[in-house]
């Protein structure tokens, strides 16, 4: 049995294209989704940083 060919891109910039094989789409959620995981990252550096700097 053959198996079809998946196409998957990183960013979706047409959003008149309803494909779901993309990770990233260029919407309202995949930016907000973005921003928060960038604070928890930025969030927990700056929390090693100062215990290292406080102890």
């Amino acid at each position: 049995m053959k198996q079809g060919k998946e196409d998957f891109k990183i960013f979706k910039k047409n959003t008149k294209n309803k494909n779901k094989n993309y990770i990233f789409q260029n919407n309202k959620e995949t930016r907000s989704g973005f921003y928060v995981v960038l604070g928890v990252i930025v969030l927990g550096i700056s929390m090693i940083v100062a215990s290292g700097i406080l102890i």
